[in-house]
Parts: structure tokens; C-alpha cells; sequence
């Protein structure tokens, strides 16, 4: 791989694995890398990723057998295929597969650590579905081991997909999703047992069929809540958490019951209005009245079951860390922006793979202020070559002067 050989990985093993929880991820697309930056856990080295080329097979067991820790969340994906886009097409034996994720059993034996797996049963349009189907199934007993959590997410079920029938005859736990799905492992590993109350913008959203999912919305988050170990009680019944369900109906309504409920709890709010981006009109208002910074947080970047697990777990993650919150609000911010402005002005003036001029779209980057801090778009660059995802690197500068300049936020 470039630039870094096995002893490297070690010697980066040694000296970052030290965290309690590892995470190996999907791939190193932002929803899925984004924990990464987050300083609560430890990843590979970012070379071992390569894009849509996929992992470095080897390098990243070598990282994860040099790496101890209390848990480890972790992709089979990853490890089996090299990513999710190669799980879909790469052309490999079932046993091959299986074989390639003995290390995580080797490193449970080695440092004695819980294993928090997910693998995803692939969309409609996967050639190697059957492939794939084979090596979930063989992992049947491993929820049976001690210390070892398994599930499945079905991804984009579209076109009559066959993905939530197969996803649901595995023995073990299953729901839609994909991209959030380490996140909200990350969850159930740091804050097991989270009290969540569920709210609907509208009742009748919770029996809805939403877009690439395949079952009523109800069941999405039931599947969501029992991926973090999260405990759902009413309003009631004193929740850690709120989890707002925003359906696209009325935006004027939404605000009105966020205004509600955010004088009285913490709410993560997830926007299923659109796929892939969220309501500009719901976002005016939040912006307007001073709500979005006070949202514990947002999420609106893609498929229902990706923003209802994003918001989950970044809200209960960052409960008790105020800058941390407000960083991944600017993030979901700039998440929501790109599916509003930035990917489409991308799409209808370059070709794929981007050339470095499409980095031009900052230049549309608003003035956005977050709790006395000016969000500023510092960087841009499109990990996968591509519009549909960009990676942002953000800057928070303290606007009153007694904070001289640029500052971290200190709670």
C-alpha cells in the first residue's frame, strides 16, 4: 500500500489502538469515515482505504490484530470485500470470504474484547447476491459466542429488491440501512441502554412505506433503536433523548412541535423529507428562530433509515460534550447544504471523475453562525472523485471579541 508497510501499521496499532473502542469502517466514504474524526475511537490508517478501489485487504488485518481494545465495531464488508461497492460485484468464493474474516475472531481470543459486527445484504442491482447471502448465513452461530453482536442491514430496497425478504431470514437481527450503520453501533458500544422517546411529525408517518426501505417507517426505527440498544419510553417516561421524525408534511407544524420539545428535552432530529436532502423550508425556519443550534442533532443526508441512525447516534454520542455537538451540527449543516446547492451545481457543470475546478462550489458557501461561532467551509475535496458525496473540512471562529479570534467552543 502507499506509503505505509505492515510494520507501520503496527507501530500505528500500538500507538493509536490505545482507545478503548475501535471502529473499523464500511469504507472511507464521509458517513461512514466521519466517526473517525470524532476523537472518541480508534481507525485504521486512512491509506488503507482507498476509495472506490476498495481496502487493503492486508493491511487492515494486520491494523486490527495489532490493535487491542474493550470493543470493536466493525464492517464485515470491509473486511470480507474491501468495501460496500465491492461487496456488490467483486467476483470471490463464499469460503474466501469466510476466510477473510477470521481475524475477528483471532483478535476476540487475542485481547479478549466484544465484537459489535454488521454486514449488509446488498441492493437490488448486486451480481453477487447469492455470494453474499451464502456467507451471512454460515456466520449464523457467531451471535451465539460470547461477547459477539451480529446484524444485518438490507440495503436500498428498490425494484421489488429482494434484500428484506433474505435480510429477514437470517437468524439474527436485521433492519434497513447501511451507511449509518457503525455509527449507531458506535452507540450501543459507548451508551447502551439509552432512554429514547420516538415523536412523528404526524401519526400516520409511522405507518408509511418509505423510500428504499420496503416496510412501514414504525419498524425502521424499532430496528434502529434495537441496532443502539436503545430503550424507546414515552414522553413521560423521562427519556435521555427525542427523537423527532420529520416527514416532510409542514414545516410551520414541525417547528411548533420542536419548540415544544426542545424546552424540555434534548432532540435529534431526523429529516426524512426527501431522500438524500432535506427540506429548505424546515431548515429557514430552524435557522430563523434559532433552533438549529440548539438541536441536540440533524441529520438529512440520505435514505430514511441513514438519517434516523445518524441523528440517533450522533445525539446520543454527544449529550454531554457541547462542542462536540456543535461540530457535528455544522457537519449535518454542510451535509444538508451539499444535497440543496453544492451536488446539484457540481452535476450540471463537470463530468465525472470531478476535476479539481468543481472545488469552485465553495465559493456558494452562506454565512451560517452556530452559538456565537461563524461556520467556515476551509476545504472541500470529493473523496470518491464524484458529486454524490464531499468531504468538508470546517472552522469555527469565535464572533465576540473577549474569545479573540478563532477558538474551539469551551462549555
Amino acid at each position: 500500500m502507499r506509503g505505509l508497510g505492515l510494520w507501520g501499521l503496527f507501530l500505528w496499532g500500538l500507538g493509536l489502538a490505545q482507545a478503548s473502542i475501535l471502529y473499523l469502517p464500511l469504507d472511507d466514504r464521509p458517513p461512514n469515515w466521519g466517526p473517525c474524526a470524532w476523537e472518541r475511537v480508534a481507525c485504521p490508517p486512512r491509506e488503507v482505504y482507498r476509495g472506490p478501489e476498495g481496502a487493503d485487504l492486508a493491511a487492515l488485518g494486520a491494523w486490527l490484530l495489532a490493535s487491542p481494545g474493550e470493543k470493536l465495531v466493525a464492517s464485515l464488508d470491509a473486511l470480507a470485500y474491501g468495501g460496500l461497492l465491492q461487496s456488490r460485484h467483486l467476483a470471490l468464493p463464499a469460503e474466501d470470504a469466510l476466510a477473510r474474516l477470521a481475524p475477528l475472531l483471532a483478535w476476540r481470543v487475542r485481547y479478549g474484547g466484544e465484537l459489535l459486527l454488521f454486514g449488509v445484504v446488498p441492493r437490488w442491482d448486486a451480481t453477487q447476491r447469492q455470494r453474499n447471502r451464502a456467507v451471512l448465513e454460515a456466520l449464523a452461530s457467531w451471535p451465539g459466542l460470547p461477547g459477539v453482536y451480529l446484524e444485518a442491514v438490507w440495503d436500498d430496497a428498490l425494484r421489488n429488491s429482494p434484500a428484506p425478504r433474505e435480510a429477514k431470514a437470517l437468524p439474527y437481527p436485521s433492519r434497513p440501512g447501511a451507511d449509518e450503520a457503525g455509527q449507531v453501533l458506535l452507540l450501543r458500544a459507548f451508551r447502551p441502554g439509552l432512554k429514547v422517546a420516538v415523536v412523528y411529525e404526524e401519526e400516520a408517518l409511522a405507518e408509511r412505506i418509505t423510500p428504499y426501505e420496503g416496510i412501514p417507517l414504525r419498524d425502521t426505527v424499532r430496528g434502529v433503536l434495537q441496532s443502539a440498544l436503545a430503550m424507546e419510553v414515552s414522553l413521560e417516561g423521562r427519556p435521555d433523548l427525542v427523537l423527532y421524525v420529520y416527514g416532510g408534511g409542514n414545516p410551520r407544524r414541525a417547528v411548533r412541535h420542536l419548540l415544544g420539545l426542545m424546552s424540555r428535552f434534548p432532540v435529534a432530529l431526523a429529516d426524512l423529507s426527501r431522500v438524500n436532502r432535506g427540506d429548505p423550508g424546515l431548515m429557514a425556519y430552524l435557522l430563523g428562530l434559532g433552533l438549529y443550534p440548539r438541536l441536540a442533532s440533524y441529520a438529512s443526508w440520505g435514505t430514511p433509515a441513514n438519517n434516523l441512525g445518524s441523528a440517533l447516534a450522533q445525539g446520543g454520542l454527544f449529550l454531554k460534550d457541547p462542542e462536540g455537538r456543535l461540530r457535528r451540527l455544522a457537519e449535518a449543516y454542510f451535509a444538508h447544504w451539499w444535497g440543496e446547492v453544492g451536488r446539484p451545481w457540481a452535476r450540471t457543470r463537470f463530468p465525472e471523475p470531478l476535476p479539481p475546478e468543481a472545488r469552485g462550489v465553495a465559493a456558494l458557501w452562506p454565512y451560517l453562525e452556530l452559538e456565537g461561532y461563524r461556520v467556515d467551509l476551509e476545504g472541500l475535496r470529493f473523496p470518491w472523485d464524484r458529486s454524490f458525496e464531499a468531504e468538508a473540512r470546517l472552522g469555527l471562529t469565535a464572533l465576540a471579541l473577549e474569545f479573540g479570534g478563532r477558538a474551539r467552543p469551551t462549555w
